[in-house]
């Protein structure tokens, strides 16, 4: 499936097709063929309609998607197809989004009352996925389209990201199997897997552009201090894809290591994408800054993903909470355990 996807979206991601897509246009083409493939149903369990691949495997397939700066909801569709599974609700078709730090609430009779903001896709999904606190105890929500107020935003990347409203909405609930962190720290592990194949792409396209671009009558790869960025950006995006790993393997297990295990592979990879863009327009220089080249694809969205679903100083705080509390005799443990 990975194969599939990088051959797909190398096929019909052209600048014509990005072009549409920044100008506000969703792409029906694109989007179906992503379903066609069985991309966003890969993650969903045969009972839910899906394919039943392992979820760190599933999840892989969002390194490919960083890796071509995808600009669909492909890892929401896939986190708020998985949410919802868990919690035993149908899966809607076509393209999903979660709200994650929304403030929502369920009355008596089952209606969710409430906002969010930065909701990625929001305009475009058919369904959004919210966690609300209801007499019960927490719930999931999937909240229909049509039953919002939309209020469009655009992220750095030039991405929807929308704040949502919704009032005293009938709509599919049930317990949830998870809090709303946990939901976050899965949200985290997307953006995670998608860094680490972005950082991956634009390591290459940084070495292949030192290699070609010649000053001073040689190539800049030949200039040690190239070759001393190269090598630190290269590092920067393998240490992300194994954070990466680590994140995917953390949400199929979703056990108590969950949050410690993400906060780590957040951190790490949030780091990774604001050194390794740093190295990436400094070795391009004027040229990477430009609307006509594409590394700004790439950074802008390793930017934009570095800061959603939490930016490393929540996670660190939280994964240093969670060492302290491990104390002098679990802190070794607890350092490999995550």
């Amino acid at each position: 499936m990975r194969e599939t996807a990088d051959r797909l979206l190398a096929d019909l991601l052209t600048p014509q097709a990005r072009a549409r897509i920044a100008a506000g246009e969703w792409p029906d083409d694109l989007w179906s063929a992503l379903a066609e493939a069985g991309l966003p149903a890969a993650i969903l369990p045969e009972a839910a309609g899906g394919f039943g691949v392992p979820v760190a495997d599933a999840l892989s397939l969002l390194t490919v998607a960083g890796r071509h700066a995808l600009p669909l909801p492909l890892a929401d569709t896939m986190l708020a197809g998985l949410a919802l599974a868990r919690a035993g609700l149908p899966v809607p078709d076509g393209p999903l989004a979660v709200a994650e730090g929304a403030d929502a609430t369920l009355d008596a009779a089952g209606r969710a009352t409430g906002r969010a903001w930065g909701v990625a896709w929001g305009r475009h999904a058919r369904a959004v996925v919210v966690p609300a606190e209801g007499p019960d105890g927490p719930r999931l929500v999937a909240l229909p389209r049509d039953a919002l107020a939309i209020e469009p935003g655009t992220g750095i990347a030039g991405d929807p990201r929308d704040a949502v409203r919704f009032e005293a909405v009938a709509a599919p609930s049930a317990p949830a199997p998870f809090g709303a962190p946990a939901l976050r720290a899965a949200g985290a592990a997307t953006r995670a897997l998608m860094m680490a194949g972005a950082l991956g792409a634009v390591s290459a396209m940084t070495t292949a552009y030192a290699q070609e671009r010649r000053q001073f009558g040689r190539a800049l790869g030949q200039f040690q201090a190239v070759q001393q960025n190269l090598a630190v950006l290269a590092g920067q995006a393998a240490s992300a894809a194994a954070a990466a790993d680590l994140a995917a393997e953390a949400v199929d297990a979703w056990g108590p290591g969950l949050m410690p295990a993400l906060a780590a592979a957040k951190v790490r990879t949030g780091e990774a994408a604001g050194q390794g863009a740093a190295i990436a327009h400094q070795v391009h220089g004027a040229i990477g800054f430009t609307q006509e080249h594409r590394l700004h694809l790439f950074t802008r969205r390793l930017w934009a993903w570095r800061d959603e679903f939490g930016r490393e100083a929540e996670w660190a705080l939280l994964l240093g909470r969670h060492l302290i509390a491990a104390g002098p005799d679990g802190l070794w443990p607890a350092i490999t355990a995550a």
